[in-house]
């Protein structure tokens, strides 16, 4: 049974920083393309960063440079370094893997609130 497990949200003034973590079990993580998305109040779930299998990556415009995405292969672990959080980065973010061709599991999303 594949589990996607986020933590790591919560609320944070602008400016500051969070890091989230998705633990994942049931799957070979190495074989999997791992990415956050997220959706914000009264919006359609958005792509916000994802690395491949062969550790390629890319990032939502809105978030370049302010946020990095890494991963733990030897700890079935992935992490999304949020910095310099501003409000429209309020959101539920969800833990995504994909190994194509319509597989692709979901964590419960946590929640990340940046207010001031």
């Amino acid at each position: 049974q594949v589990h996607l497990v986020e933590s790591g949200g919560g609320l944070v003034q602008p400016g500051g920083s969070l890091r989230l973590s998705c633990t994942t079990s049931g799957i070979i993580f190495s074989k999997y393309t791992m990415g956050w998305y997220r959706q914000g109040p009264g919006k359609q779930r958005e792509l916000v960063a994802r690395i491949a299998s062969d550790g390629a990556f890319d990032y939502a415009g809105s978030v370049k440079g302010r946020f990095t995405i890494a991963r733990d292969i030897a700890k079935n672990l992935v992490y999304l370094q949020m910095d310099s959080l501003q409000p429209e980065d309020t959101a539920v973010y969800y833990c995504n893997a994909n190994a194509g061709g319509g597989i692709t599991y979901w964590g419960q999303g946590t929640q990340v609130t940046v207010s001031s």
